[in-house]
């Protein structure tokens, strides 16, 4: 196994005015909205941050991870916490937990109040038993103060955010509707602060996507691809989580959409002749990253692979190229299935007309997950249907994350794949209108090749949009790098150059 190589990135300082940012938008985004509605500016927002959770009925503590709207307005990386803004003058201000004595003994020092002040930068710090009396002291002047709180529907997992309690909170008016609108809007939208936060962990999990290219060899376990991922990420770009479980699928393991979970754990031992699929993607300071790259792992494109693996490519290429504001995400979905599609009856695995395809969902047996989703503080973050916007419902296009139409300053993932996966191929074959489409000599070929993912995270600018992921694409990038070729590669290498030099 190749020498581990070192990385030219170190983990950034983060400003806490990326958070006091987040802060003012919300404020003026709610200011707006109250005005709007003829409701006086007023009132507090009052979120609840997390708590540490033990393992079972164990004493065991699980490694804390913030609750993401509270790590977005306050960055607080401590549990425990509650944080108010005051919607009429913008103040912020945070509640600690009241540590007992002895949290200095296990635990470490117990800081003051004035630390978590300079810290996050906030106006001022209380205790969390204090809430009540601050609340009535400081925002009780127009009689009973109204704290909106959080509380609505996560539209991926259909989960609800939990609105903040505490003891004395029956004193309060209180506003479960209008918050999570406006806030997971404001999440949508990402700061030049934010984006920043964005790309090194896309510069930190693209280098250690490439350290995983370069080390795969047939013989080892997918886990050991993880690992590698693992280490390089937290030893060189101080990533201690990841953005999701890993996905390090070999073989027809890369025909499991979600492969890498407690009962299919990455173990499979990789062969000669595999496409390997990484999705992989490191978490820093809160912020994600996405990133899938497909290769071989004997570092050689066969016929086949080429050929699946270049009508993902040009896929995702034309969806990256079509990006812009004012594009629709669903229109990007066909616009990947289409290339696909023609892609593949160009290689005479699918036979007739395109349209008809397209007509009978027929990307969606090849692609049935969405071509991507909103990514920031959370890998699927919020805001991918909003109020209003009703999630398709044909085969396929039920999976997308969002159909929203593209604005500046929204990132997110454009992941089209190809898979052969028994289940839907049986169903089509079944089909007698899907059947007539599949070239079916063709398709037992591919029967056990797997998939093909290919995932860039993209920031949407002005005028088009930028990918913030760099890795090898090209297979003869691919090739070039998993021999040992630098990346970038250098302007003089080529193609040809590379096949020539055997680099």
């Amino acid at each position: 196994m190749a020498a581990t190589t070192p990385s030219s990135l170190a983990p950034p300082a983060v400003p806490m005015e990326l958070h006091a940012g987040n802060r003012d938008r919300l404020v003026a985004a709610l200011r707006g909205h109250l005005s709007a509605s003829g409701r006086p500016p007023r009132g507090l927002v009052l979120l609840q941050g997390g708590e540490e959770q033990t393992r079972y009925c164990t004493d065991h503590l699980e490694l804390f991870r913030q609750e993401s709207y509270f790590a977005y307005l306050f960055g607080v990386r401590e549990p425990g916490f509650y944080g108010a803004i005051d919607i009429a003058s913008g103040q912020s201000i945070l509640f600690a937990p009241r540590l007992p004595a002895d949290y200095a003994v296990w635990m470490g020092e117990i800081k003051h109040l004035s630390y978590f002040r300079d810290a996050y930068k906030v106006d001022v710090v209380f205790y969390v038993d204090e809430i009540t009396q601050v609340v009535q002291d400081r925002f009780g002047d127009h009689g009973k103060p109204l704290l909106f709180l959080l509380h609505g529907k996560n539209t991926d997992s259909g989960n609800f955010s939990k609105p903040a309690s505490f003891e004395g909170m029956e004193k309060f008016d209180t506003d479960l509707s209008t918050l999570h609108p406006i806030l997971t809007e404001c999440r949508v939208i990402k700061s030049d602060l934010e984006l920043a936060v964005i790309q090194y962990a896309n510069d930190i999990s693209s280098e250690a996507h490439i350290e995983v290219m370069r080390q795969a060899r047939p013989g080892m376990k997918e886990y050991q691809l993880e690992s590698i991922f693992l280490h390089h990420a937290y030893m060189y770009g101080g990533c201690r989580h990841c953005s999701y479980t890993c996905i390090c699928a070999t073989g027809d393991n890369s025909a499991v959409l979600h492969y890498g979970h407690a009962a299919a754990p990455n173990d499979r031992t990789l062969n000669d002749g595999d496409m390997a699929l990484m999705d992989m993607g490191a978490e820093y300071h809160f912020y994600g990253s996405d990133i899938t790259c497909s290769y071989p792992i004997n570092g050689k494109f066969s016929s086949s692979q080429i050929v699946i693996y270049n009508a993902v490519l040009k896929a995702h290429n034309d969806v990256i190229s079509h990006m812009r504001p004012g594009v629709n995400y669903l229109d990007m979905h066909k616009l990947a299935e289409r290339a696909i599609l023609e892609s593949l009856k160009k290689e005479q695995i699918l036979q007739g007309d395109v349209d008809d395809m397209m007509a009978q969902r027929l990307g969606a047996v090849f692609m049935p997950h969405g071509l991507g989703h909103l990514l920031g503080i959370d890998t699927h973050d919020p805001g991918g249907y909003p109020e209003g916007l009703e999630r398709p419902k044909e085969p396929g296009l039920s999976s997308l994350r969002t159909t929203r139409e593209l604005k500046e300053g929204m990132v997110i993932t454009v992941e089209p794949g190809c898979y052969f996966i028994d289940t839907l191929l049986t169903k089509a074959r079944n089909d007698p209108i899907s059947s007539k489409f599949f070239n079916w000599q063709e398709i037992e070929k591919y029967k056990s090749f797997g998939g093909v993912r290919i995932e860039s995270d993209v920031y949407v600018t002005a005028q088009g949009c930028q990918n913030l992921t760099n890795c090898p694409r090209e297979t003869w990038e691919i090739e070039a790098v998993m021999a040992g070729a630098p990346w970038p590669l250098r302007p003089s290498t080529s193609p040809a150059a590379a096949a020539e030099s055997g680099v």
